[in-house]
């Protein structure tokens, strides 16, 4: 399967598992979650690496934890511009970040 899309599947799902998980997060239907999937795959490869870079000073400082807060403001950004998707807290947002890299990644593992 192609990687593009074996990660697409494989976040869409991880996104459809996150509402059982977390209170906080809501996902309309099986569309929003591939948009989600789409937008959040689009931010990591545009987005993330600027705000990775303009943030380095504050992620050495930290030892690296905070970029787990720059993959919550991603994660966030994504809830913003998709409809049908939605995080209510950044708390939630930042763990949700951790959580969907994890189940994503089991997921691609079983698919590829």
């Amino acid at each position: 399967m192609n990687g593009f899309l074996a990660t697409l599947i494989s976040n869409a799902l991880a996104i459809i598992i996150m509402p059982y998980i977390f209170s906080t997060v809501h996902v309309s239907n099986l569309g929003s979650a591939l948009a989600a999937a789409l937008v959040l795959g689009l931010a990591n490869a545009f987005i993330k690496p600027v705000m990775l870079f303009l943030s380095f000073p504050i992620t050495l400082l930290t030892f690296g934890l905070f970029a787990f807060v720059i993959n919550g403001a991603v994660l966030k950004l994504t809830s913003a511009f998709v409809k049908g998707f939605q995080i209510d807290t950044w708390g939630t947002a930042i763990l949700g970040a951790i959580v969907l890299s994890f189940i994503s990644n089991i997921i691609q593992r079983i698919i590829t």
